[in-house]
């Protein structure tokens, strides 16, 4: 697809990866609507000259990302989408007081890295199915997994269990929407510098990077919204899961 007079969504879109592939798309010439919870800050997007939005909603809502792709259609026609939300929620099967995952948090986890996934792309592929035709397509979606879907480390259950998810769907995804013009890929990034590693400390951050083969560093988000953009913009590239990381093989723990 081609970025440039296009509307793009960028769900999780107020920071970290999500706000570096919006970034990205409003300097190809694309017109950004974010969705998050978190309004981002009006710094973080002063180099866009207007072209990126924001709406507060909640992916897993059917009525919050109705309202989302409604504003995005007042702005021009959507034809991308690039959904970043996600979150863990660290704990093991059985913990050391013998009890088990609690129920609602192996849920809560899902509810958002897959219904959330699920629902962003049901919701704006309907919409994008409507589109004209344009260079031979109505849209492209990028998704988001982790290498935790491959190699789930002690205490991600619930994450591996989502993302794995994700991966799973993406070739089913691209599939389906065959015969609506619409491509999907997915991205499963290792260990990024995101607001999410912000609580842990330097030398925590240290050995998080260390442990990455070539380079030796972690993710910057801006390669994230790179490779977004590409899968985006290569007509042929479609129903792929591509592993940013770094070549790192996640350890048990």
């Amino acid at each position: 697809m081609i970025i440039k007079d296009s509307v793009c969504v960028v769900t999780g879109g107020a920071s970290g990866l999500g706000a570096a592939t919006a970034r990205r798309l409003a300097a190809s010439g694309g017109t950004v609507v974010i969705a998050d919870l978190t309004e981002p800050a009006e710094s973080a997007f002063a180099e866009c000259h207007g072209a990126v939005s924001f709406v507060r909603a909640n992916v897993t809502s059917e009525a919050d990302m109705t309202a989302v792709l409604d504003t995005a259609e007042q702005l021009g026609t959507v034809r991308a989408l690039v959904h970043c939300p996600g979150r863990g929620h660290p704990k093991r099967i059985v913990g050391r007081d013998g009890e088990p995952f609690p129920l609602n948090e192996f849920v809560d986890v899902v509810q958002l890295n897959l219904i959330g996934t699920f629902n962003a792309l049901r919701l704006t592929a309907a919409r994008m199915a409507r589109n004209d035709d344009r260079a031979g397509e109505r849209g492209a979606v990028v998704m988001t997994a982790s290498v935790a879907a491959f190699e789930g480390q002690i205490g991600q259950i619930a994450y591996t269990a989502s993302k794995a998810a994700v991966v799973g769907m993406t070739l089913c995804a691209a599939r389906d929407l065959a015969d609506h013009r619409i491509r999907v890929n997915t991205i499963a990034p290792g260990t990024f510098d995101t607001p999410l590693l912000a609580r842990f400390s330097g030398e925590i951050k240290a050995s998080l990077a260390a442990s990455v083969p070539n380079p030796r560093r972690l993710g910057d988000p801006d390669e994230y919204a790179a490779l977004a953009e590409a899968m985006l913009t290569n007509e042929y590239l479609n129903g792929e899961v591509v592993r940013l990381d770094g070549a790192i093989r996640m350890a048990p723990r």
